[in-house]
């Protein structure tokens, strides 16, 4: 952000810093002051810009046809004009919010960052996270606690899934007005249409003049409602209000009746602006800061008093704390980190409860202060993870790249007031950009799996040996004999090739090379070093070819009877079974969609050339809310490709016969037979090739069979153990009745001295049996 603002402003000067002549120029040294004002000591850009405008000879640049720059000169010094604002150059902010334009959303974020910031309004909140992740906008403004509604839990999670960075806060006041049409009085009334909660919160006042509260979806939403016309039952414009927010009233042309109708009027919502770079850096020691961090504890008692006293022990304030649970990829993570560790016994390294939380907490202070990085330094010593979500000024203060874009946004002019409020982005694929065309290369159970998804949005067809026009039809694709090849080929953006790994090197030799250039070709198998030396090795002089390995972990098989039998079907092909018909097909599509969400996928970019094709292919896995995780080829082998062999191979040494279902089961149980399960729904091809081509297959067997041999050997000898100690404690009791015996027939004798004598003869006679 502060390289695209001193482009418009101070680079309007053609600097030429290339020898020492230039170097000693009174023009360059005066730039490198300018620039040392703006981005060292914060010194607003248009006041800097106005004070060494005397001095300054400017020669002017074309940046935009809609953009005028400043231009002074010594010989005449005309005074300083505002530059046109348009939102496709690089002077425009981009922020995303929640809503649709009017919502309190937007009126938040242009009060923290002014009126000229272009709002664009998403349908949710993840949709905004992925707006600023994939810089599409700069920031996103976005809500996170609610003074009477608690915290939105919603964004707490998505900071975790995001890599974003927490850059500002703002406390915004919610204000409800009344909006109506033009000409409608507040006697004219007679419902109140809003969100749910906006609608609770001014009970009181609508009550009180006898206004009928309907719900509706949003509350900017139910102003844009009555100026389209389309109310719930029994409503009109004439006789209805919204409770919205008065930019909402500006937005939309209506009315506001009435102001702060709300009955409580501490209601506070806390705003937190996110962006991809955190501004840690310019928090000087005057600039009041607060810390969020983001922790896990271990299972131990008064783990969460020691991290607080972190904090407390070192006079550091803290404002919030809350517990969430765990996310399912964090959770994981802790597992990993937990049977890594090598100091601890098995009982420690297991014992990961099932139930664990994140805690989430904010300090008053900045992160490089020496007493929070003690702090930190210290939390870190007992916890099982800490990140760090941002270190931001207090209290709506702005400063950085922020701060700099802010105040050079105060002196643009708007020539278009719709352009600063945007509902749409370029990679809204439904409106804005044209479906990628997918041919599927082998439609098995795993094909047809990727098709049901991804023909919801994208143009797929599939090509295979055996006829599978009906399951192509059933799922939205379109079906080639195998010698139509050039056919199905023709057009395609994307090749995936699902074939399994042992026909793999065949079918890509015979695909026809010419037919290829300028398609990204994409393999989903579960290694990904094999098929990355036959891609390169096949393809290597044809780079415009691109090369794409991946490993999608989503399963064959979904959850539940209905979709299991649907791919079972598809796995055994036309040998019995369920067809699949379009009602199935369509439960198969609900399946993937559910089982995609938390499902890693690994890739790696072998050579790709066209990127934003790549990156399209890929946020088809991102949208389904998939983990998508680049990973080199070795390292992915060496562990999720060791891991998947292991699974498959327990998996089918525990086949359904072994693990009949129970009334009662453990979910231990319960896990292996969903091992089973998955693995019993995969064709045999695809195991063989997950054993012949990973190099460590042989090892894993050979380790599973040593412990199968030592879990016999150590079951043996306890049973030989605990034999050995019954007989041991047999003879025992057997000796000590013989001598109980002599021993009572001495003492009815009379015969003390005969006793010994008598017993050593009898104990003797025993010990020889025994033996």
């Amino acid at each position: 952000m502060t390289r695209r603002i001193r482009t418009r402003r101070e680079s309007s000067a053609e600097w030429s810093p290339l020898g020492d002549k230039t170097r000693k120029h009174p023009s360059f040294l005066l730039g490198i002051l300018l620039v040392l004002l703006v981005r060292k000591l914060n010194f607003p850009v248009a006041v800097v810009v106005e004070a060494f405008a005397p001095l300054t000879i400017v020669r002017q640049k074309a940046v935009g046809p809609r953009l005028t720059t400043p231009t002074t000169s010594i010989q005449s010094a005309s005074p300083y004009t505002a530059p046109a604002f348009s939102s496709s150059t690089a002077l425009g902010l981009r922020v995303a919010y929640q809503g649709v334009p009017g919502a309190y959303s937007e009126k938040s974020t242009r009060e923290l960052l002014g009126e000229n910031v272009i709002a664009i309004g998403r349908p949710d909140f993840e949709s905004c996270f992925q707006a600023v992740a994939s810089m599409e906008v700069d920031y996103a403004c976005l809500p996170i606690e609610n003074s009477l509604g608690g915290s939105i839990h919603e964004n707490y999670d998505l900071m975790l899934r995001y890599d974003l960075t927490i850059c500002a806060e703002h406390e915004f006041r919610v204000q409800h007005c009344v909006l109506t049409k033009k000409g409608v009085k507040l006697g004219d009334v007679k419902y109140a249409i809003s969100h749910p909660q906006a609608l609770a919160q001014c009970d009181n006042y609508l009550r009180g003049l006898g206004i009928r509260p309907i719900p509706t979806y949003d509350t900017a939403g139910s102003a844009k409602m009555i100026i389209e016309n389309d109310l719930p039952e029994n409503c009109t414009p004439e006789n209805t209000c919204a409770i919205a927010s008065d930019l909402a009233g500006r937005t939309y042309g209506l009315n506001c009746l009435a102001k702060g109708v709300e009955d409580d009027d501490s209601n506070f919502t806390r705003f937190l602006l996110l962006g991809r770079k955190g501004v840690t850096q310019y928090l000087t020691q005057n600039v009041p800061a607060k810390t969020s961090v983001v922790f896990t504890l271990p299972n131990a008692a008064g783990a969460l008093y020691k991290a607080l006293a972190c904090f407390s022990l070192r006079d550091i304030d803290c404002s919030k704390i809350e517990s969430r649970p765990t996310s399912v990829s964090l959770l994981n993570y802790l597992k990993f980190r937990s049977q890594q560790k090598k100091n601890g016994s098995k009982r420690e390294e297991l014992s990961v409860p099932r139930f664990r939380y994140c805690f989430y907490l904010d300090f008053l202070d900045g992160k490089l202060s020496s007493n929070s990085e003690s702090a930190l330094a210290n939390l870190r010593e007992f916890t099982d993870y800490v990140r760090i979500l941002g270190s931001y000024p207090r209290e709506s203060r702005l400063v950085g790249p922020v701060a700099a874009a802010v105040e050079e946004l105060k002196t643009a002019v708007v020539e278009d007031p719709t352009e600063i409020s945007l509902m749409e982005l370029p990679s809204d694929s439904e409106d804005g950009e044209t479906p990628l065309i997918i041919g599927i290369l082998g439609f098995g159970a795993f094909g047809q799996f990727l098709a049901a998804q991804m023909a919801r949005k994208h143009r797929v067809s599939c090509l295979d040996k055996l006829d599978k026009s009906v399951e192509a039809r059933n799922v939205g694709a379109d079906y080639y004999p195998s010698f139509e090849m050039t056919r199905f080929l023709k057009d395609l953006d994307v090749v995936i090739l699902a074939v399994p790994m042992i026909d793999l090197e065949e079918t890509i030799v015979a695909l026809p090379v010419d037919k290829l250039a300028g398609k990204l070709l994409v393999d989903v198998s579960p290694l990904n070093q094999h098929p990355k030396s036959i891609l390169l090795r096949a393809f290597a002089s044809h780079p415009e070819i691109d090369i794409l390995v991946t490993n999608p972990m989503l399963g064959p098989t979904a959850r539940g009877a209905q979709a299991s039998a649907i791919t079972a079907s598809a796995i055994n092909g036309s040998k019995g079974g369920v067809v699949l018909t379009p009602s199935n097909a369509e439960a198969l599509a609900e399946a993937a969609s559910s089982r995609w969400d938390g499902r890693p996928v690994v890739y790696e970019r072998v050579r790709v050339a066209n990127i934003p094709r790549c990156d399209r292919y890929l946020k088809i896995f991102e949208k389904a809310r998939c983990q998508v995780i680049e990973m080199g080829s070795d390292q992915h082998d060496a562990t999720t490709g060791d891991a998947e062999f292991v699974t498959h191979m327990v998996g089918r040494l525990l086949d359904q016969d072994m693990l009949p279902p129970t009334p009662v089961m453990s979910k231990e149980y319960e896990a292996l037979m969903e091992v089973a399960e998955m693995t019993a729904g995969d064709s045999f091809d695809l195991f063989f090739g997950m054993f012949k081509y990973n190099e460590r297959a042989q090892e894993h067997m050979t380790a599973m069979r040593e412990n199968l041999a030592s879990l016999e050997r150590q079951l043996a000898a306890r049973e030989a153990y605990l034999m050995a100690r019954e007989e041991m404690r047999n003879n025992d009791r057997q000796r000590l009745l013989v001598e109980t015996r002599l021993l009572l027939q001495e003492l009815a004798k009379g015969g003390i001295p005969e006793i010994q004598s008598e017993h050593d003869s009898e104990v003797a006679k025993h010990d020889k049996q025994t033996t």
